[in-house]
């Protein structure tokens, strides 16, 4: 941390309180909550999913709703001239004159912050036009070192690409240089790391970091407390709307003094707990779950044979997206894929579930043809392989309710009846660990961890063979994540359900696979057991993404 700190906080919170109207009566999202940032650390604000953490965010940068009562007996900003800003008095004419320049605001869902119908290189440069921060004819430039700040590789074919044409990673790395644009002293930044391999990860945290050391001051929402370890100077504990605890790192992460902080800490994956329940039990002991047999199980339920995959980039160019790629998963196996950002896990994925045609080689299903046959032709086969993905927003019709969301698949894919299909609705909410309250509410009301598990429950719909999971957890914080990933583990279990798990969470994949394959620039360059990959890895690359990871100090903690 920065030695020089003002004696005036950056950002001063005291006692701020934020509630919602609801049909049952007023939600208080934020209780009595305190806490600053000085010029010159990075404070980390952590909790599971609803603790209160987004809410927070978004009122510190006027966002909160125009439902949101909020009260406060401080809420001030110390902008760069060195005068106070109530942040409770700002109108919308001075919070566009806040945004951006004095307060820079990274959100968690990169895909629909983006606006899918202007290019990167305008979404970067809004910020510094909005500002009058460059000449016009700077501003490719200026755009193109930000992307390359925030750690995107060939960015001038990155400026003008769309949205949805870039990785998860690319997105949300897109997002933080947008953020950075107008160099704003106060960042803010709502899971930030989420879509981010560990190599990236580390690239994006040094840029914070160094952020802090000159002089800025950064707040931290994040779930990952890995991160927090590597990047924070102290940490706030959220849990329900209210401060918990809070202290340096060193105190938060090697003696938590809550119980609700030794849970978190728990309920982390890894080396140490594979094997066990995150959750410290079966979460299926006393749940009726239906036996699935498979036949034919000495055939790979997925088997992927010599396959490429290339797009053509802005400017003539040719991505490789996946090179002559070889790969097969059992039945009841999970394969763990793992790679940088871009390096073709998720084009990967989108060839093995035929929503892309390879260029080359073939995918097999259960032995038989699955990548040449027409569409016709897969629709009867699609229960037998589904996918739970990175961006549950983004897939969703946000005009459906929860019921109509899980009720999709079952009236496409099953003969049961009106009762019979609410019925199973019941059981997956049940599985997921959501209540049936959720089921007349829509996506957009609903929290991001309780997203990804109605996407996760949409999957399991139809009681498929084989599951491509994309980024299952990467939303969810690890208490949530733990409950769903012991989840996954136990379905697997009982129906020999497979699982290609991609993910750049080193820990997570660990945990949960079998075998592991390692990708980069399109192709597997390394591949084995869990144990082999992870403690004798071969090639260069697996070395130095391993070595990108800081181990989290109290890893194996066990809350008394």
């Amino acid at each position: 941390m920065n030695t020089e700190i003002l004696q005036q906080p950056l950002l001063r919170v005291a006692q701020l309180s934020v509630s919602f109207p609801s049909p049952q009566g007023v939600v208080e999202a934020v209780k009595s909550l305190s806490f600053s940032v000085n010029p010159g650390e990075v404070v980390a604000l952590v909790g599971e999913s609803g603790s209160g953490k987004s809410v927070t965010a978004r009122t510190l940068v006027g966002l909160a709703g125009a439902g949101a009562a909020i009260h406060a007996s401080a809420l001030t900003l110390t902008g760069r001239d060195g005068q106070v800003q109530e942040l409770l008095k700002c109108d919308t004419r001075r919070w566009r004159q806040l945004r951006g320049r004095e307060i820079g605001f990274v959100l968690q869902d990169a895909l629909t912050s983006l606006d899918p119908l202007r290019r990167i290189g305008q979404e970067v440069a809004e910020p510094l036009l909005t500002h009058g921060l460059v000449r016009k004819v700077e501003v490719s430039q200026q755009v193109a070192a930000l992307l390359i700040q925030a750690g995107i590789p060939d960015p001038h074919n990155r400026m003008a690409q769309y949205a949805h044409e870039l990785s998860g990673g690319l997105r949300q790395r897109a997002l933080i240089a947008s953020a950075l644009a107008a160099g704003p002293r106060l960042l803010i930044a709502d899971e930030p790391t989420t879509a981010l391999d560990a190599t990236v990860q580390k690239q994006v945290l040094n840029v914070f970091r160094a952020l802090a050391d000159a002089g800025h001051g950064v707040l931290l929402i994040t779930h990952d407390l890995s991160v927090v370890a590597d990047i924070a100077d102290r940490v706030v504990v959220m849990q329900q709307g209210e401060a918990v605890e809070s202290g340096t790192v060193q105190q938060v992460l090697h003696a938590p003094q809550h119980p609700y902080t030794q849970r978190l800490l728990a309920a982390i994956p890894g080396a140490g707990t594979r094997g066990q329940w995150l959750t410290g039990s079966d979460p299926l002991a006393h749940t009726p779950v239906r036996e699935h047999v498979v036949t034919g199980s000495a055939t790979p339920v997925l088997a992927v044979d010599n396959v490429s995959q290339a797009f053509s980039l802005p400017d003539g160019g040719v991505l490789q997206a996946v090179n002559n790629v070889s790969l097969q998963v059992a039945y009841g196996e999970t394969l763990g894929i793992v790679g940088e950002s871009g390096s073709g896990k998720t084009t990967l994925g989108k060839l093995m579930l035929a929503l892309q045609t390879p260029q080359q080689g073939e995918i097999r299903l259960g032995g038989q043809a699955w990548s040449t046959l027409t569409e016709g032709q897969r629709r009867p086969l699609r229960t037998r392989i589904q996918t739970i993905v990175q961006d549950p927003l983004g897939s969703f019709n946000p005009q459906y309710t929860v019921a109509q969301l899980l009720q999709q698949p079952l009236r496409l894919h099953t003969t049961l009846s009106a009762p019979a299909r609410l019925a199973r609705i019941e059981t997956l909410l049940t599985l997921v660990g959501l209540s049936r309250d959720l089921l007349s509410r829509r996506p957009t009301t609903l929290s991001g961890g309780q997203r990804q598990r109605i996407s996760i429950a949409q999957a399991l719909a139809c009681e498929p063979d084989i599951l491509i999971c994309d980024e299952p957890v990467s939303a969810l914080d690890v208490t949530t994540q733990a409950q769903v990933l012991d989840l996954l583990v136990a379905l697997q279990n009982r129906l020999r359900v497979s699982m290609v798990f991609i993910s750049h969470d080193l820990g997570v994949v660990q945990h949960m696979s079998h075998r592991i394959a390692v990708m980069k620039d399109g192709e597997v360059v390394e591949s084995g057991g869990v144990e082999q990959v992870f403690s004798a890895p071969r090639h260069p690359w697996t070395r130095q993404l391993l070595s990108s990871v800081e181990p989290l100090p109290l890893r194996n903690y066990s809350a008394a």
